[in-house]
């Protein structure tokens, strides 16, 4: 019988799966990619290379890349039938619904009903990784009651994302930077969302369904939702000077005050991915000029870490990730649906690797409520 003594609230060092996909030491900011550092794929590496690493487990050859790389290409066009379901949907509706939804209805255009043929999960797989960037670009788009663009197959994943966004190509160093972006954001160990993934992977539903409930975690603001939390946190701090009396004012009317990006429960030092996302995007803004944002979140995290550091509470990816976004002209609800487009491959390796030995999840509870309660009649109730 489960004890009392035995409850981990969240789950806090239980370990769910045994897994190859990732590692993690939140003490050294180590996060490697089948072995290969994060930091390293970041900036040699793109995000169908690194989706192909995480789903198969090894880097590609140049011919299984370029194979893969245009079945993607091949993948990326949706059915008109789900274009005017996109266009259907309500403009003030939050896009991590529209892509929920996008996704469910995208399984029924192009099922997937069962999971025992390898070769159709692999194509499954495909279909999704992608077909998301067009359905966040479709629904980014029609809200704005603009025409939604079709993807263009000369262009890679992240140039292409840009271009159904805003109707024309992006900078190099801008493509760079959302590239990028998505490979920082592909994987992160057993997270809540991949963990629902696996869950649900369990239960041998189909591909669609697996990432459907994955968006569905990822769409909390503890989980992917904290991007937008922390740049409207920013916003709310305007420029640079008024982050200590904005900070002492939060900590003085709550001395246990959480600054959004600012900690991590898995990280004791500062998050390898916020360290190699400032360098990549420093580039980017050479371009233009640094944001006033980026400036304010500079010399928040400054503050921060002499009040923070020393309990080993230190920015996360999410504290400059919408930054970022926001530099490139994208909308900060738009933010959560471009972290679950680069999670997809983390969340879709997971799901290979639970097929292998499957068995359903079925924890245990501990049980707080009556028992033995004698069931009264409705006619005898006061």
């Amino acid at each position: 019988m489960t004890t009392e003594a035995d409850y981990k609230p969240g789950l806090e060092d239980v370990p769910a799966a045994k897994s190859a996909v990732s590692f993690l030491d939140g003490k050294k900011a180590v996060l490697e990619y089948r072995g290969i550092p994060v930091e390293v794929l970041a900036k040699e590496s793109c995000f169908e290379e690194v989706s192909w690493l995480l789903i198969k487990g090894d880097l590609p050859t140049q011919k299984q890349l370029a194979d893969f790389d245009h079945d993607l290409r091949q993948k990326r066009a949706i059915h008109f039938r789900l274009k005017d379901l996109i266009r259907c949907m309500p403009p003030d509706g939050h896009p991590m619904d529209a892509l929920h939804a996008g996704v469910s209805a995208l399984g029924m255009f192009y099922p997937c009903p069962t999971v025992s043929d390898p070769a159709k999960n692999w194509d499954a797989s495909c279909r999704i990784l992608a077909a998301l960037p067009t359905l966040v670009a479709a629904f980014a788009r029609v809200r704005r009651g603009e025409e939604i663009i079709d993807p263009r197959p000369d262009l890679d994943l992240a140039a292409n994302f840009y271009y159904m966004l805003f109707g024309k190509e992006p900078s190099p160093a801008t493509r760079k930077v959302l590239d990028a972006c998505l490979v920082l954001h592909a994987e992160h160990t057993m997270n809540a969302s991949t963990f629902t993934a696996r869950v649900t992977g369990s239960t041998l539903a189909n591909p669609y369904h697996v990432i459907g409930a994955a968006i569905g975690s990822l769409s909390g603001p503890l989980h992917g939702g904290a991007n937008e939390e922390a740049l409207r946190q920013l916003e709310e701090i305007g420029a640079p000077d008024n982050v200590k009396p904005w900070l002492d004012a939060k900590r003085a009317a709550d001395a246990k005050y959480k600054v959004m990006g600012i900690g991590h429960r898995v990280y004791k030092v500062k998050d390898a991915r916020a360290t190699v996302l400032q360098e990549i995007a420093e580039h980017m803004f050479a371009e233009t000029a640094r944001p006033k944002n980026y400036e304010t979140a500079l010399e928040l995290e400054r503050v921060c870490a002499g009040i923070y550091g020393p309990k080993g509470i230190y920015p996360n990816v999410d504290f400059y990730s919408g930054v970022v976004y926001q530099a490139l002209g994208i909308p900060t609800d738009v933010f959560t649906p471009i972290f679950a487009i680069g999670r997809t491959a983390g969340w879709l390796a997971h799901w290979n690797e639970q097929l292998v030995g499957n068995r359903i999840f079925r924890p245990e509870q501990i049980s707080t409520g009556k028992t033995g309660v004698k069931y009264v009649p409705l006619e005898q109730r006061a």
